[in-house]
């Protein structure tokens, strides 16, 4: 084995670390563009259930105050949740009872 078959060989070790190293470094990019992805679609569920559970606990207070009045407050706040807020239903029904 002569200089020569040990340069060759040094080319050979040195192209096949080379070619594991790029190979390594594409995996590990793909990798982390990967976790960014998953990381923004947790974000965004985290941010839908934030504003599920806000909706929830408002109504959740409603409720407590509902329950906590005294019987004619909380009859007059159901038909107050039960009348529509103004709509086309609203009108239609105070022209027919005129």
């Amino acid at each position: 084995m002569g200089p020569g078959d040990v340069f060759s060989l040094l080319i050979v070790v040195v192209g096949m670390a080379s070619l594991v190293m790029y190979l390594a470094k594409r995996f590990f990019a793909l990798r982390e563009k990967q976790l960014e992805v998953d990381a923004r679609l947790a974000a965004e569920k985290a941010a839908q259930y934030a504003a599920s559970n806000a909706e929830l606990e408002q109504r959740v207070r409603v409720l407590e105050q509902i329950v906590t009045d005294s019987g004619a407050q909380t009859a007059a706040q159901i038909e107050a949740l039960r009348r529509p807020a103004g709509g086309v239903n609203a009108v239609n029904r105070d022209q027919t009872t005129a």
